[in-house]
């Protein structure tokens, strides 16, 4: 793929980046490891003051910067908007409360003195997508620059302008130089990039096949990473639940970010005594949703970041409408130039179509009737993913059951999946391994030393 800006909406291409050459690479490598030495020896206060000014100027910038995101990407300019606000929080979160996640921890033992330190790793490869261009980034660079390491961001080849904005973004902050810089360079660069002994690990927000390369890669120089692959989660209400406010949840769970989440409610697993009553308010609210224009206030869904993940999603709703399913709405590629697709209900979902086995990364829902909050849990977990989940019930017994009972990195109950600096985000099974955000976000690229006093 060429590294340039191609507006989804128009089609056309706006600005392409001739890809660094080795010198360069070479150059930026070097630049890393200087930055690091320096970094590393600086307080948490002053990190804590640069990360602070990062978050200022993107406030300050917002509207500019937003338009770049929606620009390449077709989110909407309100959800652009909204996703540079996030990274600015997130900044100011970690810029609190790195110090505290990295204290020495004491620890009992027959000496006069033993702790456990956290002491950073280095530079660090970023392997991110184009889906939120930003937050996915920042979700990574904001702890781990406040723990002393620094980032190296190999971004996907449709968002060069916000990659680069992101390295001026820290440069200006007053982060040293090195801190933190994009490499606009190929994925068939990134094993070599893996394996340069300066990089110390890696961690990439992807697809499944893109995550397993890098997992290869890293374990063959014996390096850390962290993967945060795809995920097609369950949204399961049961009869107990809100109604009205799981369909209007549900719905912006589904088409968030046009929907192209790794977190968006995928499978909606409804409980047979009010399907019908779901599946009818779903259906009518997922048809009356505004395709259009993402620049435009009154669009609620935009084009797809690609034609080729546009032409994909509709090969996965041909391939169960040729195997039985139902299309409720939705399900035509529109004759208008842009990838846009239309918001998608499908039932009669069998096994052995597509969209039961992969990830669906467009507006396209499933509906699932069941039985009982057994039959709910046991659809839930019949993925080979594990990401989020999304439970809609008031029953405190079924509240316990989908708690314990789901195989996912996350539960959330009466609202839809999000990450949050707070809490740790992260997936199971082939949804990837290891954590971001929170304290055990920030550990994740920080050696754990033991210390023993005799």
């Amino acid at each position: 793929m060429p590294i340039a800006t191609v507006n989804p909406a128009t089609e056309e291409t706006e600005k392409e980046f001739a890809p660094l050459d080795e010198g360069e690479v070479e150059a930026r490598l070097a630049a890393a490891q200087e930055g690091f030495e320096t970094l590393r020896d600086t307080t948490f206060d002053q990190r804590g003051r640069w990360a602070i000014s990062a978050a200022e100027l993107l406030e300050a910038e917002l509207p500019e910067t937003a338009r770049v995101l929606t620009t390449e990407m077709g989110k909407t300019f309100a959800a652009a908007k909204g996703e540079l606000a996030k990274c600015a929080m997130a900044l100011r979160w970690f810029a609190q409360h790195a110090e505290s996640y990295l204290a020495d921890e004491p620890i009992d033992t027959s000496a006069k003195e033993s702790r456990v330190i956290w002491r950073p790793m280095g530079p660090v490869l970023a392997v991110m997508p184009w889906n939120f261009p930003m937050w996915q980034v920042m979700r990574f660079a904001a702890p781990a620059l406040m723990a002393g390491n620094v980032g190296l961001l190999k971004h996907s080849s449709n968002v060069p302008q916000t990659a680069l904005a992101m390295e001026d973004l820290f440069h200006r902050a007053g982060f040293p130089r090195g801190a933190f810089q994009t490499l606009l360079v190929g994925s068939e660069r990134v094993a070599g990039i893996i394996a340069d002994p300066r990089v110390r690990a890696v961690t990439l927000t992807g697809s499944e096949g893109a995550g397993r390369s890098v997992a290869a890669a890293a374990g063959h120089a014996v390096k850390k990473s962290v993967l945060e692959l795809g995920g097609s989660d369950p949204f399961v209400v049961m009869p107990s639940a809100d109604l009205e406010r799981a369909l209007n949840v549900g719905v912006q769970a589904r088409v968030q970010n046009n929907g192209q989440s790794c977190i968006a409610a995928k499978r909606f697993i409804v409980h047979g005594d009010v399907y019908e009553q779901f599946e009818r308010g779903f259906v009518e609210k997922m048809g009356a949703l505004t395709v259009g224009d993402p620049m435009d206030p009154a669009t609620e869904v935009g084009p797809l970041a690609l034609r080729q993940g546009r032409d994909e999603l509709h090969e996965q709703v041909e391939d169960a409408r040729d195997k039985g399913a139902k299309v409720l709405c939705g399900g035509v590629v529109p004759d208008r130039r842009g990838w846009y697709y239309p918001p998608t209900v499908l039932t009669g979902i069998t096994p052995e179509m597509r969209v039961q086995r992969e990830e669906v990364f467009g507006p396209v829902a499933m509906l699932y009737a069941v039985g009982s909050a057994e039959e709910a849990l046991k659809v839930s977990n019949a993925t080979a993913f594990g990401l989020g989940s999304s439970v809609w019930t008031n029953d405190e017994s079924e509240l316990t059951l989908f708690v314990e009972g789901l195989d996912a990195g996350q539960v959330f109950v009466n609202a839809m999946v999000a990450s949050t600096p707070e809490l740790p985000f992260g997936g199971t099974k082939i949804s990837g391994y290891g954590r971001e955000l929170s304290a055990l976000g920030i550990r994740e690229f920080c050696e754990a030393k033991s210390v023993f006093v005799a």
